[in-house]
């Protein structure tokens, strides 16, 4: 590897997520003069699992070759130079730096100097600016960001030299409308180290200032259109110098010369890894750690090995030594070191309330194309109605990438949903093997909804004589409209976005989420995030190897989710690339296979897991709030409002719907799962549930372990035991319009009596205890209380009905009175109409892009380009050796 690696790709290190690793940081190429996947090698662990697949890799070129395409410079220029408020340039133009020290200096002085003299603004492509401090180190390699822009700074008002305004460009997938925000941050730590950087390069022209903000390009839509977003940079700066000053402070005191080659394997053993599971399967030197700790001597590794968090461990540590414990630790935390030590799963104990197999789920899975954020190689759907599920039905997708794809995946939910409403059964629920199915089909729905809204405006400026033009005063392509089955899935998508706001809402179904709360696997926390790791330990009968387990899982070509593995994702890539058909849709074909068989095996062990009392409780909530999202269907008024865009009085009315909403699923989860509500219970920061300890029988006295449950509170036994009493067949239960009615529980006061030790208890009834029981006590005043002494509520929160259709309103009621309707039925081409009038006025005034400035920011991101302009993949280059997607992302 020659040369001193301290920029580009490699460089990276201040802007990692394993940053806190001083073995990550200390292994830096900047140090060793090798990459991390050659070191892993040389130390006897080679990496297999951390690189990048091919399609991810064209996706991430194909973006920064539309950053530098003359298509877009012209409008990322003015988005950013207009968001930092600058004046508008008098020109635009575009350089290439082709990765070189000496063009980019001659570019940056030439855009200074046209900046001064004419006032324009030059955006340079594939700079090279030397590393921080490395200036004068001849081998040392460079920084490589993506792009700057030099444009004009005044002084005075008149032009007094130039501002250097540094970018990079990420291709980040937007989850639902909005791009994470952790990767936002790693993005603008790259950007913060190209302009500390170029702050400090000698080569910067006199008269040319390092703007304290940073331009970061990321894609507006799912066609990979780039966008710019802006951020300060002083405290990310602030960061990047700590970290390089750390990196050449500690390649300063091993030498230039040091490790050498015979010092390597000592070297690396030395430094301390800061090991986590979870994240640092990223890391190169993933494996070389793991086995670190798999063959330390001390029993305690494993607590490391398993991702135990650090404070945690003391607590559980006696489990694996066989000493005591320190201190309470979450019963989840405890049978998962448990399951660990002894191979077999450990069962919560815990009833369903999910709605996995009844009449009215949809069960889907999908496989994702890497190539794009919302590619979708292949689907399978399958309904359960109400003589049982049907037939899977499949579907394999030529081209994933293309819109026609995302609506032919909402056709066919569609119909399914259709046809289970149609046959009366629901309320109708999606189940999917992982978040990430989930993720990707609402944002696929919001992204379709955007474009049906708009081609609703745009529809109406054609009938009125005026030209369909997009945000940016472009002209419009108007793209069909959706199918019937098509919106209704888009629909029902968008409602399960607006429903994550609520705790009891479960439109879509993640059915390992579902079975993570009825069985707590060994090993890793992480792998029990995948369905199949999961289920191996749910089927397990003899004991387990949780180490095998993870590394068979690990090593297998298919995956459960939305989501493939490099190996298949480069399999199928290839197949598409070499237009072979026959492989193409066998290879997804065998991942649809695979993905269906795990999803029908979690369906298997849930049938074997008993049905809660209160799972109907959850259906007839689910049913109210569909009620209301029938209405919205069947008026097609507000039915495709995305949640991210709604208004922010809607949001502020949602306030006490919400707290209620929250407070309802506490106590029905508390009611019913003896884990979660202990874990609640121990808690000094839950009021409402105390722990608390049978000390006598006759009368009943317990050691209650709170301050505020004490003499004179009136308090119910929600669990004796691992026992939930409101499962006990003695136990009586009543749905209400208002309210869910318990009765026949155990509620009493607490009364201290002089010369007995704890409190007595005298519930009205009593249940079956046993000294020394622990029972989970909880608050009587937090629920619903009545007379008789024995019975409690559960309050039934109202549906979300705001900005919705009333149970009176009809298809004519917005027609026949308008004001009385604006805020509830307005059908949606009403309401988009309306909108392109305003719009159309604003654009008649100058008020919109392109004329007005600075730029305004498009916040709906669905403008939809003409066919022949929507931007191709470019020709698919090899994979960097030494690049993770950490680099990537």
């Amino acid at each position: 590897m020659g040369g001193l690696q301290s920029g580009g790709g490699t460089s990276a290190v201040a802007a990692s997520a394993h940053a806190g690793c001083e073995r990550f940081r200390l292994t830096d190429p900047f140090i060793t003069r090798r990459t991390r996947k050659a070191l892993a090698a040389r130390v006897g662990h080679p990496d297999t699992g951390a690189g990048i697949p091919e399609a991810r890799w064209t996706r991430a070129m194909t973006f920064e070759s539309l950053v530098h395409s003359e298509l877009f410079v012209s409008a990322l220029l003015t988005q950013a130079v207009g968001r930092l408020g600058l004046a508008r340039p008098d020109a635009v133009r575009r350089r290439d730096c082709h990765g070189d020290l000496a063009d980019t200096a001659d570019e940056l002085a030439r855009a200074h100097r046209e900046a001064e003299s004419s006032g324009a603004a030059t955006m340079l492509t594939a700079l090279a600016v030397p590393y921080l401090d490395l200036e004068s180190v001849p081998d040392a390699t460079p920084v490589q960001p993506d792009f700057a822009i030099v444009c004009p700074r005044e002084e005075d008002g008149r032009t007094g030299g130039s501002w250097l305004i540094m970018g990079d460009a990420k291709d980040y997938e937007r989850v639902r409308a909005r791009i994470d925000d952790g990767r936002m941050l790693k993005g603008f730590l790259q950007v913060a180290l190209g302009a500390e950087s170029a702050a400090a390069w000698s080569g910067l022209p006199t008269g040319m200032r390092v703007h304290r903000h940073g331009a970061l390009a990321v894609p507006r839509n799912a066609f990979l259109q780039p966008e710019v977003v802006v951020e300060l940079l002083d405290d990310h700066r602030t960061e990047v110098r700590a970290r390089a000053d750390e990196r050449l402070k500690a390649k300063a005191e091993l030498g230039a010369g040091f490790p050498a080659e015979t010092e390597l394997v000592p070297y690396v053993a030395r430094l301390t890894a800061n090991f986590d599971p979870r994240g640092c399967v990223t890391c190169n030197l993933f494996s070389y750690c793991r086995s670190e700790l798999r063959n330390s001597d001390d029993p305690r590794a494993i607590l490391a090995e398993i991702g135990i968090d650090r404070l945690r461990r003391p607590a559980v540590a006696g489990l694996v030594t066989g000493e005591s414990t320190d201190g309470p630790a979450p019963r989840s935390i405890v049978d998962q070191v448990r399951s660990t030590v002894t191979g077999l799963p450990s069962w919560t104990g815990r009833l369903r309330i999910d709605p996995c197999g009844l009449p009215g789920t949809v069960d889907l899975v999908l496989v994702k194309s890497d190539a794009s954020a919302l590619g979708v190689h292949g689907v399978a759907v399958r309904k359960v109605g109400a003589d049982g599920p049907a037939a899977w039905v499949r579907r394999v997708f030529p081209d994933p990438q293309s819109p026609f794809t995302r609506r032919a995946v909402m056709r066919i939910l569609g119909a399914a949903v259709r046809e289970l409403r149609e046959a009366g059964v629901g309320p109708v629920h999606l189940v999917v093997p992982d978040r990430s199915t989930a993720d990707l089909l609402a944002t696929a729905a919001d992204s379709l909804a955007g474009v049906e809204l708009s081609r609703l405006r745009w529809h109406h400026d054609l009938d009125s004589g005026r030209p369909a033009l997009t945000f940016d005063g472009e002209p419009a392509t108007l793209p069909e409209p959706l199918h019937d089955d098509e919106r209704l899935a888009v629909s029902f998508l968008l409602e399960e976005d607006r429903a994550r706001a609520m705790s009891l809402r479960t439109p879509i179904v993640d059915v390992r989420a579902v079975l993570a709360t009825h069985v707590t696997p060994g090993g890793p926390a992480a792998d029990a995030g995948r369905l199949d790791y999961l289920l191996t330990w749910a089927e397990a009968t003899d004991p387990l190897d949780h180490r095998e387990v993870s590394d068979v899982i690990a090593q297998q070509p298919e995956t459960p989710g939305a989501r493939l593995s490099n190996v298949v994702s480069d399999a199928i890539d290839k197949a598409r690339r070499e237009e072979d058909p026959a492989a193409y849709e066998a290879l997804v074909g065998a991942a649809l296979d695979y993905r269906v068989q795990v999803l029908e095996r979690a369906q298997r062990v849930l049938g074997g897991v008993g049905a809660s009392r209160l799972r109907e409780v959850h259906r007839v909530l689910e049913a109210d709030a569909q009620e209301v999202w029938g209405r919205r269907v069947a008026l097609q008024a507000s039915d495709l409002v995305r949640f991210s865009r709604m208004y922010s009085h809607w949001r502020n009315a949602h306030v006490d719907l919400l707290d209620a909403d929250r407070k309802c699923f506490d106590q029905l989860t508390c009611l019913v799962d003896t884990s979660v509500a202990r874990d609640r219970a121990a808690d000094a920061g839950i009021r409402e549930l105390a722990l608390a300890t049978v000390i006598g029988l006759d009368p009943v006295r317990l050691d209650v372990q709170s301050r505020r449950l004490g003499d004179g509170a009136e308090v119910v036994a929600l669990h004796v035991g691992d026992r939930a009493v409101v499962e006990q067949p003695a136990t009586t239960f009543k749905i209400q319009r208002g309210s869910f009615k318990l009765g026949r529980l155990p509620i009493g006061a607490l009364r201290r009596l002089d010369g007995l030790e704890g409190l007595l208890w005298d519930p009205e009834v009593v249940p079956d205890l046993a000294v020394g029981d622990t029972l989970v006590l909880a608050d009587a005043t937090w629920f619903t209380r009545f007379k008789s002494g024995h019975e409690l509520a559960v309050k039934r929160p109202s549906p979300d009905d705001r900005s919705a259709p009333k149970v009176t309103c009809t298809p004519e009621a917005y027609a026949e009175d308008p004001e009385e309707h604006q805020w509830c039925c307005r059908p949606h081409t009403v309401a988009e109409a309306e909108w392109a009038d305003t719009l159309a006025e604003r654009r008649s005034r100058g008020e919109l892009n392109p004329e007005v400035w600075p730029p305004l920011v498009d916040e709906e991101r669905f403008d939809v380009r003409a066919p022949e302009e929507v931007p191709l993949l470019v020709v698919p280059m090899p994979v960097p050796d030494d690049l993770t997607i950490d680099d990537l992302d």
